[in-house]
Order: structure tokens, then C-alpha cells, then sequence
């Protein structure tokens, strides 16, 4: 890969705000970079279901779809089995019947679909479309190039992303338990009970209201919360 394109994807990487943002930036560029490429899309399996994380301005929505419907297809192929996929001609092709009169039928006439390593994540690759025959074959050391840059940067936003999620999820599990505390604590004065008898009576409303159980102290500690109206207490 040349300094520059190096250099762009260097860029993007810094100018991003989210793992969306990087790869919308990086289809883009690709469509820029790739000798022959109309269009470009990221290709991933997560819990043996594909998906499209990002595609380029201009990406017909229904060339991948169409190949996750049908179990097969260039990018199918190329994020299940690791191994490069590239059809010169649609036209004279005959592996994906289902999949190739749509991509025709919306001008692609052919298909890069180059592997990518991703990290906890089954499969991954970078699909490049041409309009022409043979459109792409100029293309292939550059998209091969691109692919692995792109994975690199990939993974590393994956484990920023990856690293917040995991410092939320901490912060909710200290947030649910401090509300269910207050609301363990809120029983045991009325009640008079102790803090088992509490939490069992808390977890059998949960139950029975079907709620679960962080919702339910938190209504009940911001029922307690909200100030009593002074007029409730007219007339008594």
C-alpha cells in the first residue's frame, strides 16, 4: 500500500467519532482508492448471522442482502471460508444463481470480496463492486492492500468500542445495585423486616408484574423520592 493511501487511513481513523463513523470513512475511501471499484461494503458473521456494517454512498442496499438471504454469494463465500472470492463477469457466472441476475439487474457486472481478519468476530470481508467486466482486475493488489490496512484499523476501534462497553456495563451494574439496596432499605423501615424478607418480597412482585427487578426498585425509591403535595394533607 502506498504512503498515502496509508496516510488517509491514518486520517480517518482520527478524525472518527465511533466505529460507524471509521467505517462509512472507510468504505468511501475505498471506492476511492481501488482501481475500478463503484462501490464498497464491510461484510460481517455475528452469531451466525450476516450483516452490513457500512457500505459507500451509492451501495445499491440490496447487494448483500440478497446474498444473506440466500446463504450464498461472493461475500458469503469470503467472510464464511477466509478465502478470496472474484467474478470478472457475472454475466458468465454460475455459482450464485440466485444472487447474480439482482446484481446485474442494478449494473454490477463484477465482484471482489477479499477476507478480513477480525477479532471475536467469526467472519469479515471487504466487497468491492465494478460496473464493467474484468472492471476490477487492475484493482485486486490494491483492494488486497486496503482490506488488511482497513482490518487493522478495524480491530482497533473494535477494542476502543469493545473497553466503553464493558466500563458501561459496570456502571450500570453499580447503579442497579445501589437502587435495589435503596429499596431494600425503604421495605425494611416500613415494614419493619428484615433485609432477606425484603429483597424476597421485592423479587416476588418482579415476578408476579413481570418487571424486572432493577425497574421495580427504581419506581419504588423515586415514588419515595418525589416531595408529597402539600394540598394532600388538607383536611387532616
Amino acid at each position: 500500500m502506498s504512503p498515502e493511501t496509508s496516510d488517509t487511513l491514518d486520517q480517518a481513523m482520527v478524525r472518527s467519532s465511533g466505529l460507524d463513523t471509521l467505517l462509512r470513512d472507510l468504505t468511501d475511501r475505498a471506492v476511492q482508492e481501488v482501481p475500478g471499484a463503484a462501490a464498497c461494503s464491510i461484510t460481517v458473521r455475528r452469531a451466525d448471522r450476516l450483516l452490513t456494517l457500512a457500505g459507500s454512498e451509492g451501495l445499491p442496499g440490496g447487494l448483500d442482502l440478497r446474498q444473506y438471504e440466500n446463504g450464498s454469494g461472493p461475500c458469503v463465500d469470503a467472510a464464511g471460508t477466509g478465502a478470496e472470492q472474484y467474478v470478472p463477469d457475472l454475466a458468465e457466472e454460475s455459482r450464485w444463481p440466485a444472487y447474480t441476475p439482482y446484481a446485474l439487474s442494478v449494473g454490477v457486472r463484477c465482484v471482489l470480496a477479499v477476507p478480513v481478519a477480525v477479532e471475536d468476530e467469526a467472519g469479515a470481508a471487504f466487497n468491492f463492486y465494478g460496473l464493467g467486466a474484468g472492471g476490477l482486475d487492475a484493482g485486486r493488489d490494491a483492494a488486497r492492500a486496503f482490506a488488511a490496512r482497513a482490518g487493522d484499523a478495524i480491530n482497533v476501534s473494535l477494542s476502543i468500542e469493545r473497553r466503553r462497553q464493558s466500563a458501561a456495563d459496570v456502571r450500570t451494574a453499580l447503579l442497579s445495585r445501589s437502587v435495589i439496596d435503596q429499596a431494600v432499605g425503604i421495605l425494611m423501615a416500613r415494614e419493619r423486616i428484615d433485609a432477606r424478607q425484603a429483597m424476597e418480597r421485592l423479587r416476588r412482585v418482579s415476578q408476579d408484574r413481570n418487571i424486572k427487578l432493577r425497574d421495580l426498585c427504581g419506581q419504588l425509591v423515586t415514588r419515595v423520592a418525589q416531595p408529597r403535595d402539600p394540598s394532600s394533607r388538607r383536611g387532616q
